[in-house]
């Protein structure tokens, strides 16, 4: 799929029924492609900021032997899961204190899971 194309509900359709798998290069290969693309356009000066789970090799691998060192991830995220990992951004973007970034090569990105994050103050609603 190109950039220009627009996504649509058969698209997304296809999309889900991909088997995401290091062995399947339809899934591999376009993945392939677009992080050289984009390593290519930014230059070698240019960090890869890896949001998802970097317990995941099915992406990590791809990714690392393209971007090397300049793939980096939020240390904060080791042992989080995906909702976590979200409050955690949603928390950093309201704050506006930017995430610790290390980068994926050599770091432990498997560990315990941290204390839950504290709950937001809901907003006062009330008038």
């Amino acid at each position: 799929m190109q950039a220009e194309e627009s996504v649509t509900s058969q698209v997304l359709i296809r999309f889900a029924g991909a088997e995401i798998s290091l062995d399947n290069p339809e899934y591999r290969l376009p993945l392939e492609q677009t992080a050289r693309d984009l390593s290519a356009a930014a230059g070698s000066e240019a960090q890869f900021v890896l949001l998802g789970s970097v317990a995941s090799e099915k992406y990590v691998q791809v990714l690392t032997a393209i971007f090397g060192s300049r793939l980096v991830f939020p240390s904060a995220f080791v042992g989080r899961g995906d909702m976590s990992r979200g409050g955690l951004l949603l928390r950093a973007a309201a704050s506006g204190e930017e995430l610790e970034y290390v980068p994926v090569m050599g770091a432990v990105r498997r560990g315990s899971r941290p204390p839950k994050l504290e709950p937001l103050p809901r907003p006062n609603t009330h008038l």
